[in-house]
């Protein structure tokens, strides 16, 4: 396994979403890989080299139009088999995650209902509705 090792669950999610991106597009610099992700050029940079050691991706340089150096970061049969894992693995995450929130959305609302608050709710949600109409 190439990612779950490593330290953070914040690795993780880095890591899923380079190994979605770089699927896609294996020459994106990491500079547009960090813009991407929302994260650090220097974790993408650490995330990158993780997932190089754990033998989940293959550099090869190259010259750009610029004849600058860049790199391509190819998905190993490996980091194929982790990319997977993980998609399966957030899947169900987020699926968890739902189930929780619309336990506690229904939560919420029986509150509301009980506290005579549903007024209140449906007026700020008509009032916020306008709003993005009008906008």
């Amino acid at each position: 396994m190439c990612v779950h090792m490593m330290n953070a669950p914040q690795d993780d999610t880095t890591s899923y979403g380079l190994l979605k991106a770089l699927d896609v597009n294996p020459s994106l610099s990491q500079r547009e890989l960090a813009q991407r992700l929302g994260v650090s050029l220097g974790k993408i940079n650490f995330c990158l080299k993780a997932l190089v050691e754990k033998g989940c991706l293959k550099v090869n340089n190259f010259r750009n139009s610029d004849n600058k150096l860049a790199y391509s970061y190819l998905l190993t049969p490996n980091g194929i088999d982790e990319k997977s894992r993980m998609t399966v693995a957030f899947l169900q995450f987020k699926v968890r995650e739902y189930d929780r929130l619309r336990k506690e959305i229904e939560d919420l609302r029986i509150e509301a209902e009980q506290q005579n608050l549903m007024d209140e709710y449906h007026s700020v949600t008509r009032k916020a509705e306008r709003r993005e109409r009008e906008s």
